[in-house]
């Protein structure tokens, strides 16, 4: 019996991704913070607050935890930060 190969690999598909624009400056803008549940995200955020609010001038920052690490945010935390934020930073802890 002949042995048969299979290739499980396929073509690289190319996917154009548009980011939002990034300010200029940081200087009096708020800050949204995204914890994504992993142990320690939430610490990490709030230093990462801290420095920019210290280094960069922002004025406040907002921070919401997702459902799971996983998951995107979920329709209330994008509708709060819609609102009251400029800028957005996801966190990864662990």
């Amino acid at each position: 019996m002949p042995v048969q190969i299979l290739d499980p690999t396929t073509e690289v598909m190319g996917r154009r991704i548009n980011y939002a624009p990034r300010p200029k400056s940081l200087n009096g803008l708020r800050v949204g913070l995204i914890d994504n549940t992993k142990h320690n995200s939430d610490q990490l955020l709030l230093r990462i607050a801290d420095i920019l609010a210290k280094e960069h001038g922002t004025v406040s920052h907002l921070i919401r935890r997702k459902t799971s690490s996983g998951a995107a945010p979920h329709q209330a935390i994008i509708d709060d930060y819609k609102g009251n934020v400029d800028v957005i930073v996801a966190g990864v802890g662990d």
